[in-house]
């Protein structure tokens, strides 16, 4: 209950906000970001398009990958023509195919430029699920990449509840209903786009890694999304997934049984 009312009312939290503050309001006292080059995707549109309009305004070069290069390239319209510097590249990407996703990287190199964000808005529709899965691949890269030694962070976040195209795909009097008789507990995409230009810019978080963030704030995330045997399960069947010509069966037995033994390994030698 107190946390409902806290969400309600917008009380900052330890980071001195909350579900009310804003993408602006949160990067207002952000370090210049125009050394900073940042791919979006699902910049099109909603809390994607207005985390690029954020951080573009803060200086950061964007890349926007999309499948609808006429969506994406209306979004550069619509930046530009509040901030005419604003430099923005649109490239074609579609993450259904993997084909794309490597032609996409072959030409982002090409390009010669640093990458210091990736900001990947879930698309997909089966909410809880491809939720609990991003936790979980979140934890297990930055797991990874902390035995790498490797400069590089990854965090998740939840945005919250805001009603963008996603939702407005299930329109009807019922769903609308259920909108007005929530209507509070609804964000703007304004807020909803805060904890993620937050978690992008905050100094503060630096070295934060393998973290869940809401409302501006470090999270707990579920017991399942806390589950290291699950997400190294996650990992397995994602390179299988994506290896080419791969003709490995997935087994997820084993693959927890491995991760064990890998774990237990590298704790005996430290």
């Amino acid at each position: 209950m107190l946390e409902t009312l806290r969400y309600l009312v917008g009380s900052a939290g330890a980071s001195g906000y909350g579900s009310k503050s804003t993408a602006e309001q949160v990067t207002e006292n952000c370090c210049d970001l125009h050394s900073i080059t940042a791919i979006i995707t699902g910049a099109t549109s909603g809390i994607g398009a207005e985390t690029a309009r954020v951080l573009s305004k803060r200086g950061a070069r964007l890349v926007l990958p999309a499948r609808n290069l006429k969506a994406a390239e209306d979004a550069r319209a619509r930046i530009l023509s509040e901030n005419p510097d604003a430099d923005i590249i649109v490239m074609g990407l579609d993450l259904s195919s993997l084909n794309s996703v490597r032609n996409f990287v072959s030409e982002f190199e090409s390009l010669n430029l640093p990458l210091n964000l990736l900001i990947d808005f879930d698309p997909t529709r089966a909410y809880a699920l491809s939720k609990l899965a991003i936790v979980l691949h979140t934890k297990e890269v930055a797991q990874r990449l902390k035995q790498m030694e490797a400069n590089v962070t990854v965090n998740c976040v939840h945005p919250g509840v805001v009603r963008t195209r996603l939702t407005r795909e299930r329109e009807g009097m019922v769903t609308d209903i259920a909108f007005f008789l929530t209507s509070k507990l609804l964000k703007t995409i304004p807020q909803a786009a805060a904890t993620t230009c937050y978690v992008a810019t905050h100094p503060a978080l630096v070295n934060a890694t393998g973290k869940y963030f809401s409302d501006c704030n470090e999270a707990s995330t579920s017991k399942l999304g806390s589950n290291s045997t699950e997400a190294a399960r996650l990992w397995t069947a994602s390179e299988i997934m994506v290896s080419r010509g791969s003709k490995a069966v997935f087994d997820p037995l084993t693959s927890a049984l491995d991760y064990d033994r890998k774990s237990n390994s590298k704790k005996r030698k430290e």
